[in-house]
């Protein structure tokens, strides 16, 4: 019982760690709840604009990890080539927040995804979030 208890829980933490990086093609599609946005959506509920960026790929993590680490509350989680993840936990409650970034190297785009993973509403806490991201992203040298 021990035995497929703890194999549970491997498989558990595998499946939250980030995808291998051969298979991020796309970021997990939205669920129909309004606690999500994405630049992938094929909904205007959901959907929000990529980030541009210019110049070198890394050059574009860098500036990215950077914003990221001047937001309170927000730790980056999973790194994997042009795939990167986060969580940012709200003050009062200490709601997660998932936050993902994929790098779109031939349009030079960053895809976003920011998702509560409680709840219903985020009453536009992700949608403010990214625009945040996207404002501080464009400031960075």
């Amino acid at each position: 019982m021990l035995k497929s208890a703890a194999a549970g829980l491997i498989i558990l933490l595998m499946s939250r760690s980030a995808p291998a990086e051969e298979n991020i093609m796309q970021l997990s599609a939205c669920p129909d709840t309004p606690n999500c946005i994405s630049s992938q959506a094929p909904d205007t509920t959901h959907f929000i604009a990529p980030i541009p960026y210019s110049g070198a790929a890394e050059s574009a993590l860098q500036r990215l990890r950077t914003v990221l680490a001047s937001l309170p509350r927000t730790t980056i989680t999973a790194e994997q080539g042009a795939y990167l993840h986060a969580e940012a936990r709200s003050r009062v409650f200490r709601f997660v927040d998932d936050i993902e970034f994929l790098l779109d190297t031939e349009q030079q785009l960053i895809h976003v995804r920011s998702a509560s993973r409680t709840g219903y509403s985020d009453f536009g806490v992700n949608r403010r979030r990214v625009a945040h991201i996207r404002a501080a992203f464009m400031k960075v040298p």
